[in-house]
């Protein structure tokens, strides 16, 4: 899977805040997009995934030579996000059933290795409500993670992590980010130190 942007550009009101955008992010690959606190990270990755509309310029998304139109996007990618919601009256069982009703599992994957990921074995029944912001963010990652689409996306994915966290998402990483285009918005390099394509907001301001 490509994404190929064209002259992109975003602006709320009267204020851009990126244009100019040419640039492939060709598949397979790993890219971080780069920028301080609301410089617009998040915001690119949003027009990225077809959650918003560029505000000029062309964005085309290829997949061994068959276009693919903006619309259906969702169906070819993953998200992490802190933003990202999970259905707090889910427990976990009901949460992963949920997704993998929309995605597919990776090769080798299914709600008990999901499940064994998290290190939540006593938690399967729990209510998400009554997780940490840790667990729902592991349980964010994992679910991207462990689906298997051609696209990666993840948002400041340490965000509320410790340092056992961090590693454990590194791992992730490791094992299930391969022959997969995966984009990393993040300040922190810890984040996307195996991403060896770099992609800095402040140069399209």
């Amino acid at each position: 899977m490509n994404i190929t942007l064209q002259n992109i550009g975003r602006r709320f009101n009267r204020e851009w805040i990126f244009r100019g955008i040419d640039y492939t992010f060709e598949n397979a690959c790993k890219y971080a997009v780069l920028g301080a606190n609301g410089s617009g990270k998040s915001t690119l990755l949003q027009v990225l995934n077809g959650s918003l509309v560029p505000s000029v310029g062309m964005l085309k998304y290829n997949d061994a030579g068959k276009e693919i139109e903006a619309a259906g996007i969702f169906n070819h990618l993953s998200l992490a996000a802190p933003y990202l919601e999970v259905i707090e009256e889910f427990s976990l069982n009901e949460m992963i059933d949920f997704h993998f009703k929309f995605k597919q599992f990776k090769n080798g994957m299914d709600k008990n290795a999901v499940a064994d990921i998290l290190n939540l074995e006593g938690s399967r029944n729990k209510l998400i409500k009554y997780f940490s912001s840790g667990m729902k963010q592991r349980l964010k990652l994992a679910l991207a993670f462990c689906a298997d689409t051609p696209m990666l996306m993840l948002d400041e994915p340490t965000s509320n992590l410790d340092t056992q966290g961090i590693d454990w998402y590194l791992g992730l990483v490791e094992k299930f980010s391969e022959n997969r285009l995966t984009i990393v918005c993040s300040n922190q390099e810890h984040e996307y130190s195996f991403c060896n394509n770099r992609l800095s907001i402040a140069d399209y301001k």
